[in-house]
């Protein structure tokens, strides 16, 4: 079987929250945003700090708001 690892697991979390509509902007970046978890203006998630989650907050760094 295959390891988990658990993100929980002593690793740094950022809180994103959504401050943009992504009406207008590329379908993707609406992937992303839902991608992401968030699903209305405000909205704010936890997530951990891996590569990937940085990787999608660049690339719709224009609409979210992040912190540590």
């Amino acid at each position: 079987m295959a390891k988990t690892t658990n993100a929980n697991a002593g690793g740094k979390r950022l809180k994103v929250t959504l401050l943009r509509s992504t009406i207008g902007f590329n379908k993707t970046q609406h992937a992303t945003v839902q991608g992401l978890g968030l699903r209305r203006l405000n909205h704010s998630v936890e997530l951990a700090d891996t590569p990937e989650t940085r990787g999608m907050l660049h690339k719709v760094r224009h609409l979210v708001a992040v912190s540590e």
